[in-house]
């Protein structure tokens, strides 16, 4: 269900540049005649190198996104967009190459979605924004998790479930302990709070079963930076859900989970969020807000594996991690 991957945190600079001549002739193949008059590198980027694209005739701006890490990533995402178009808001596509062209890798270009981040929206401080847009993000979560498959996993090209190892009893949990057994993990974590974390798990671990069965789409990155919010007549709504890279087969509340990872009492959030996910026919558990974090506490664990990670997001990741043992407000 937690298919290894990159943390979940934006690069500073995409990982390469390209040649003036090599994106006129991207940009060429998707619209013959077009000309860029500015190209601009967007830093929300994770595996993947993005630019924003001016473009004449017509002075509309796009978004290039070059797959860098895993060039079959580029058909995921494809193949994801065909089958949420007409049920998620999500970037139009106007051209893709997921083979790539010539000296370039697989690439889109996508219509600029002019709209603000949900980050954006939480920093203005406006109550009514806050929970209109709350609202507005449960609702695309049901409609999210309303696409299932056959099995849970890492979805890929298709979309399709790769097939994994066999899984034993409490895949959880034993995820979880296999994380907690990496050096780099180990030289991040202190350990009276990889104590607490594998006893959490075990203690939750009858809670698990079901979950570990579910098979809905899983956005696998639902968080602020990905959700872009526009105000239409009055109410703030989502506008597109952005870099689906991550997405799995699994349970839904791993995405409630990361989206509330960073909750505070002065955001608003809930239960504006929940009750637009009830509302478009989500459903929750009882207890699913504890529930939800816990669950989202393995993708931390994952995460502090990795080996490149921006040392200031270390302490955040623990922090994270340590409240959620605690069941308090992370302090961050």
């Amino acid at each position: 269900m937690y298919s290894a991957g990159q943390a979940r945190w934006f690069c500073a600079e995409p990982r390469r540049t390209f040649p003036a001549s090599v994106v006129e002739r991207i940009v060429d193949c998707a619209l013959p005649g077009s000309r860029v008059v500015d190209q601009r590198p967007l830093s929300d980027g994770l595996r993947n190198a993005n630019f924003r694209l001016q473009v004449s005739p017509g002075d509309e701006s796009f978004v290039l996104r070059v797959y860098e890490h895993d060039p079959s990533l580029c058909q995921k995402e494809l193949d994801l967009f065909r089958m949420l178009e007409k049920t998620v808001p999500i970037p139009e596509v106007i051209y893709a190459e997921p083979n790539g062209v010539e000296d370039a890798p697989p690439f889109t270009l996508v219509r600029y979605v002019e709209a603000t981040s949900l980050r954006d929206v939480y920093r203005g401080g406006d109550a009514d924004a806050i929970a209109q847009a709350a609202k507005s993000v449960g609702e695309v979560l049901a409609a999210i998790g309303r696409i299932r498959f056959a099995k849970a996993g890492w979805l890929a090209p298709g979309p399709s479930v790769c097939e994994g190892e066999p899984r034993g009893p409490d895949p959880i949990p034993q995820f979880v302990e296999s994380c907690l057994a990496s050096e780099r993990l180990q030289s991040r974590v202190p350990m009276d709070l990889r104590d607490a974390i594998s006893n959490l798990m075990w203690l939750w671990a009858p809670r698990f079963e079901g979950l570990e069965d579910e098979t809905r789409l899983v956005h696998g990155d639902f968080g602020k930076r990905n959700l872009l919010m526009k105000e239409i007549a009055g109410v703030w709504r989502v506008a597109a859900v952005l870099d689906w890279e991550f997405a799995v087969s699994g349970t839904p509340l791993m995405d409630v989970g990361h989206f509330l990872c960073y909750e505070r009492p002065s955001r608003r959030v809930e239960p504006h969020f929940s009750n637009g996910y009830l509302s478009a026919g989500g459903v929750l558990p009882e207890d699913w807000r504890r529930l939800a974090r816990v669950v989202d506490a393995a993708s931390l664990c994952e995460s502090l594996t990795h080996e490149y990670l921006p040392e200031n997001v270390i302490p955040e990741l623990v922090e994270l991690a340590r409240a959620t043992v605690e069941n308090r407000d992370p302090v961050l």
